[in-house]
């Protein structure tokens, strides 16, 4: 079912997982067992046990600012030349795809908010995606706890961009939720709009799916990508072996860019 609905694998590594992550939701629906939650799904009779049950199986481990030196890379050189390619237009799209609770995405608004003076006059349209509408719900809120707010970030960052909130909770300030449009979005369909964007980030997110999905998935991500476009993958991600569309960016170590003359032949086979 996770599979069918977000193209997911849940890997033998992984099935642990399934009785820790939803013995919750066996509790507040008063269940009492796994199986009894197995057989209240296969009947169909409750979508929203089923989305309940999807929700709590994805892995939404993200932090601000996650595997920092990327994104030294990516706010640096990598935008730097994405400035400069962009004067006439000053516009730059940024699709943060497979977004989680939302973090990274305003890892990137909290930096452009910092930098106004040097961004007068462009458009700074940052789009995060996910396939959980709970993760999304969160995101769209701001709110987190102290320990998602300490994970990458550094206090004076908190202090400038974060409110106290009940319950030792700290919300991002309205101006920094602005910033970021949160849709629910499943990576196997195609791009959201604007569909062209001049930054994506896809982190951590392709390791769990199968071959044939990912190739899927790098197909709607080269399709979506501006001739220039920069692309950055979590830490233990690569598109060696995995697809021709992109390649490393030769400028920046660790990030990748389109090739363009890979493009149409990827299309039409994928």
């Amino acid at each position: 079912m996770l599979e069918q609905r977000t193209g997911q694998q849940l890997a033998m590594s992984r099935q642990w997982r399934i009785e820790t992550v939803l013995q919750s939701l066996v509790r507040a629906r008063g269940l009492g067992s796994l199986d009894r939650l197995v057989h209240a799904v296969a009947a169909g009779g409750d979508p929203a046990l089923a989305d309940a049950v999807i929700d709590a199986l994805l892995n939404n481990e993200t932090s601000f600012y996650r595997d920092r030196n990327s994104f030294e890379l990516l706010l640096g050189p990598a935008m730097a030349r994405l400035e400069q390619a962009r004067t006439r237009e000053r516009r730059i799209s940024i699709w943060s795809a497979g977004c989680s609770t939302g973090q990274e995405a305003y890892s990137i608004a909290m930096w452009f908010a910092e930098r106004k003076a040097r961004w007068v006059g462009w458009t700074i349209d940052i789009l995060a995606t996910d396939v959980s509408r709970t993760a999304v719900d969160q995101a769209r809120s701001g709110l987190y706890s102290q320990f998602e707010v300490q994970r990458g970030l550094p206090v004076t960052q908190m202090i400038r961009w974060f409110e106290e909130s009940p319950g030792a909770n700290w919300r991002i300030l309205p101006e920094l939720r602005r910033a970021v449009r949160f849709e629910v979005h499943s990576l196997m369909n195609p791009a959201p709009s604007p569909a062209r964007f001049d930054v994506i980030l896809c982190r951590n997110v392709l390791l769990y799916f199968s071959d044939q999905v990912r190739r899927i998935v790098f197909a709607r991500l080269a399709e979506a990508a501006a001739p220039d476009a920069v692309l950055m993958l979590g830490a233990g991600e690569t598109v060696i072996g995995q697809t021709p569309a992109f390649v490393s960016d030769p400028d920046c170590r660790g990030l990748y860019i389109r090739r363009p003359d890979a493009l149409p032949a990827y299309r039409a086979a994928s």
